[in-house]
């Protein structure tokens, strides 16, 4: 395809944001996204120890993700499906939320193709999509691919999370990623791919997501995908936990996608359901042991505590001494 034919869809400002699950090679998408002429927004947060080559996303979006998921008692790290349940946020609370990121938004650089890459927004990304609309943005979306044991690898590296909780967060984060993006133009792009030929991958992002990707710094690209970037490699068998198929399952359609070759979206659906209805079970019971927990606690302390109950614990004490 013709660099022409790239540019034939702008007509309005268009935001690209990039999902999927982090540790993910979201980074890495990005920043070689804006070196191939996408524009990322202003005050990024930097590098780091879990991530020196970058992170390539706003702090503000960051913050503000932070503060409602907060405000919902959830974070990065939540397994669960919760803020997915119907009547999670409420009619005032969803505008107010809006309203917020829409105050994001306008920050952005007046630019043909901005790049938005903040993990969390893969789970918020009915409130981000619905600002970025009613702000007059144009929405696509890239959504980065990696083996699921790599990721568990690099998560256990990074924040010590263990394989059960990762391999959770990679069933989540990826099958919301590909569930909420369906109308919208996009395109799957596999880390270890990504790293093997970027120009293949860029090229197939400018075809599908029709925009020029051809503006590129490619001694910086080089420079950037170095190979220390890729420290957790796999190449076997996916591991299954929770005596399913659903990482294996998901894993492979998503690969396939990322490839350009047919996958079976239906597998996803049937993946999803099964999750939330054992997410939304096992949290039932787990909250209910909770509450039994502490009423029970509750109930000890307060016979402790009782003053004949604790002048008999002091009798029984000087007894046992003077015997």
């Amino acid at each position: 395809m013709s660099p022409a034919a790239h540019t034939t869809r702008v007509s309005h400002p268009l935001i690209v944001f990039v999902m999927g699950m982090g540790r993910s090679g979201t980074s890495a998408l990005t920043r070689v996204l804006s070196l191939c002429g996408a524009t990322l927004p202003t005050v990024l947060f930097g590098a780091n120890r879990g991530n020196p080559a970058g992170h390539w996303e706003p702090r503000a979006a960051l913050d503000l993700n932070e503060a409602i998921l907060y405000r919902h008692g959830s974070n990065w790290y939540d397994p669960t499906l919760r803020l997915q349940e119907e009547g999670t946020f409420d009619a005032k609370e969803q505008a107010a939320y809006i309203a917020e990121i829409g105050s994001f938004l306008s920050t952005l650089p007046t630019e043909p193709v901005v790049l938005i890459k903040e993990p969390r927004i893969t789970v918020l990304a009915s409130l981000w999509f619905e600002a970025a609309r009613r702000a007059g943005f144009d929405i696509a979306v890239t959504i980065a691919v990696r083996h699921p044991e790599e990721v568990v690898a690099s998560l256990a590296a990074r924040d010590r999370v263990s394989p059960q909780l990762a391999r959770a967060l990679w069933l989540k984060y990826n099958l919301l990623a590909e569930r909420y993006t369906r109308n919208l133009p996009r395109v799957f792009v596999e880390y270890s791919n990504l790293l093997d030929d970027w120009r293949r991958e860029m090229t197939r992002v400018g075809a599908g997501l029709k925009i020029d990707l051809n503006n590129r710094d490619e001694a910086a690209i080089e420079q950037f995908l170095r190979l220390d970037l890729y420290r957790q490699r796999h190449r076997g068998p996916v591991t299954e936990p929770f005596g399913t198929d659903w990482i294996s399952a998901a894993h492979a359609a998503l690969s396939a996608a990322a490839r350009d070759e047919p996958w079976d979206q239906s597998e996803l659906d049937r993946v999803f359901r099964a999750y939330t209805a054992s997410e939304h079970g096992f949290r039932a019971a787990f909250e209910d042991f909770h509450h039994h927990f502490n009423s029970k606690v509750v109930r000890f302390h307060s016979l402790v505590v009782r003053p004949s109950i604790t002048k008999l614990v002091r009798v029984l004490a000087a007894t046992a001494h003077r015997a």
